[in-house]
């Protein structure tokens, strides 16, 4: 029995060391100053670089946005929109929504089985009955409840990435449900990331106008989340509303008349 719970404790802390690695990443992100990075101003201050490395490296540039694409839904890191958006300024909506919804299906399986294997099967342990009952009903239909988070905006994406491991979805329904869950929204930002070269420009000429007239202040700021329409999000939470009408059918058919 002493040899069992030494082996049993390096099992635990085995388990969660994916976990450990993540806020490790997530601390490290900010107490470097990386988050300065994501910001539309930096994406403008480095403009022309970028895209000149995509145009003489354009396989590496990929494969390097896919990369960190990846990292930052895994560790669940902040401007996933402006990671989006950019993916469709530097490689055109096509390629740069593929890219996105493939490296986002990618960090977001590894953050569900990271949480499922760290996190799902204590939470289960712990909170008793009431998880076990809404486990059960979200199984019954969990491809269509996946879909109706996944299009709706109003979910926070790391909170949806997780959810379902506490609710034992399996990886198919969760990869399967991501993946075509994610691509109306990820085409929609991607397409407007394919206009912003303009903005871009825009904005770069009237700071240099602003700073050549001799005014103070001059500032190079732009919200990205701007260039989210209401209609967008109208016709994403509409796509959600349909995810979620065989479910409504199954229960308005059980309901007694």
């Amino acid at each position: 029995m002493k040899e069992e719970q030494p082996k049993s404790s390096a099992g635990k802390l085995k388990k969660l060391l994916p976990l450990l690695a993540l806020i490790l990443i997530f601390a490290s992100f900010f107490i470097f100053g990386l988050d300065e990075y994501l910001t539309f101003k930096s994406l403008s201050d480095n403009r022309d670089r970028l895209l000149d490395f995509v145009a003489n490296h354009y396989i590496a540039a990929m494969a390097l946005y896919f990369v960190l694409y990846t990292i930052a839904i895994t560790a669940s890191l902040p401007g996933g929109l402006l990671l989006t958006i950019s993916g469709g300024f530097l490689f055109g909506w096509l390629v740069g929504g593929l890219l996105t919804v493939f490296s986002a299906t990618f960090g977001a399986t590894f953050l569900f089985l990271i949480a499922a294997t760290s996190l799902g099967n204590p939470l289960r342990a712990k909170a008793g009955p009431w998880l076990a009952r809404l486990e059960n009903g979200f199984k019954q239909d969990a491809m269509n409840y996946l879909l109706f988070l996944r299009l709706v905006p109003a979910f926070p994406f790391w909170l949806v990435n997780i959810a379902p491991a506490f609710l034992g979805v399996t990886l198919r329904t969760y990869v399967v449900g991501t993946f075509f869950g994610i691509i109306p929204g990820t085409f929609a930002f991607a397409f407007i990331g394919s206009g912003l070269d303009s903005i871009i420009v825009e904005q770069q000429e009237t700071f240099s106008a602003c700073q050549a007239s001799g005014k103070t202040g001059c500032t190079l700021e732009f919200e990205v989340g701007s260039l989210v329409t209401k209609e967008i999000l109208i016709a994403l939470a509409a796509l959600g509303i349909v995810a979620l009408l065989p479910i409504l059918i199954k229960k308005f058919r059980k309901t007694p008349a």
